[in-house]
C-alpha cells in the first residue's frame, strides 16, 4: 500500500493496522513513539489538559495508545500511521 492510499484512510484504520502490526511484531520502538507523540497530539487536538494527567500516568498512556486512532487524536496521530505503514507495506 502507498503512502497516498494510506493517507486516504481513516485515523482509526490507520491507528488498528499499525499498533496490530507493531504488537505482533514486537515492535516497541514504535509503540513507544506513539506513546510520546500523543501528549503533543493530544495538545494539538484540543485536549491540553490531558497532557498532564498523561505525563505522570503510564497507565493512562498505553491506555490512550490503544485507542488513539479515534476522533481528533487520531488525526492529529495520522502522519506518524501513514509513516510508519509506509515503512512496512505488509501491515
Amino acid at each position: 500500500m502507498d503512502t497516498e492510499e494510506l493517507e486516504s484512510m481513516p485515523a482509526s484504520e490507520l491507528h488498528d493496522r499499525a499498533v496490530r502490526y507493531a504488537v505482533r511484531h514486537g515492535d516497541f520502538g514504535f509503540i513507544w513513539e506513539l506513546l510520546r507523540a500523543i501528549p503533543a497530539a493530544e495538545a494539538a487536538s484540543g485536549h491540553s489538559h490531558e497532557v498532564v494527567n498523561d505525563l505522570s500516568h503510564l497507565s493512562a498512556l498505553l491506555s490512550d495508545a490503544m485507542s488513539s486512532g479515534q476522533g481528533e487524536l487520531g488525526e492529529a496521530l495520522r502522519p506518524l500511521y501513514v509513516q510508519y505503514l509506509a515503512k512496512h507495506p505488509e501491515a
